[in-house]
């Protein structure tokens, strides 16, 4: 047998070296202020200057993408900004998003993060501004044709071309207990989860799990782990052993498309060691 060792878990995201921003370089949002009466669903589009926009995962001088803060405050200025309902990625550079709000009062900021998501030095962000919601006049927007199943939920078209993987692990790899788990999307953008947008949708990732009903909202439990943020990756626990894996995007409303978008289901063997020590054996 080894030797016994002893490691510390940090419980929280590791402190991680800032990316330079320009002097001058700003955020903001475009045509909406600091006490507005906006409605449950609409468009918020962002604007900056000084600063190049870039993909999440892109090196470059003075460059980064959005992050949209919904009703939280800043996050910690040197670690990763969270990916969740509260922090919403624009990691492909996108400049607007469609949010969906319950009615009442909300607060919206923007911050940029560099291509490790962490935000520049010093910061470039947004005013914090507060949002009343209403209910009525909810903003139209144009969806594509939905399909419906006897007894079901309304399904949302895909592209028949689209295509959803895994970029990390592979089928039959071996993985750490703890492994950070990418997706990949082909034809098809990510959204959030209560954004209804063309050709969008959100990953939900299947674990020791059959595909569930395609004509209902995907199931939300350990076995069903929901990316509503619109998040394209995941840190993911599992006990050693073998288990499988599936992704599957589901719409706004969590119901699969039609057809519905998934990864082949893969197989990995979790072992404490990870990839060294299978190798090893």
């Amino acid at each position: 047998m080894s030797e016994r060792i002893t490691v510390e878990v940090a419980t929280e995201a590791p402190e991680k070296p800032r990316s330079t921003a320009a002097p001058g370089a700003r955020v903001f949002f475009v045509d909406l202020a600091d006490g507005a009466t906006i409605p449950a669903r609409s468009r918020i589009r962002f604007g900056s200057e000084g600063i190049t926009l870039t993909p999440a995962g892109t090196a470059s001088p003075n460059g980064g993408h959005h992050h949209l803060l919904v009703d939280t405050e800043l996050p910690a200025l040197d670690r990763e900004i969270p990916s969740d309902f509260n922090h919403l990625h624009f990691g492909r550079g996108q400049t607007e998003v469609e949010l969906s709000l319950a009615p009442g009062e909300h607060t919206l900021q923007l911050l940029m993060g560099d291509h490790e998501h962490v935000p520049h030095d010093p910061p470039v962000m947004s005013d914090r501004i507060r949002v009343r919601v209403v209910a009525d006049g909810s903003v139209a927007s144009a969806t594509p044709p939905q399909a419906t199943t006897g007894g079901g939920r309304a399904r949302t078209t895909s592209p028949n071309d689209a295509a959803l993987y895994f970029i990390y692990p592979k089928d039959g790899e071996t993985i750490f207990p703890t492994s950070t788990i990418r997706f990949g999307l082909r034809n098809m953008g990510v959204a959030p989860a209560g954004v209804a947008k063309p050709n969008t949708g959100h990953h939900h990732l299947l674990v020791d799990a059959e595909p569930p009903a395609f004509d209902r909202p995907i199931p939300a439990d350990l076995n069903h782990i929901h990316l509503g943020g619109g998040q394209t990756e995941y840190r993911l626990t599992l006990p050693p052993g073998r288990h499988t894996l599936q992704l599957l995007l589901g719409d706004e409303n969590h119901v699969p498309h039609d057809p519905p978008v998934a990864s082949e289901r893969i197989t990995v063997t979790v072992m404490p060691g990870g990839p060294r020590a299978a190798r090893r054996r």
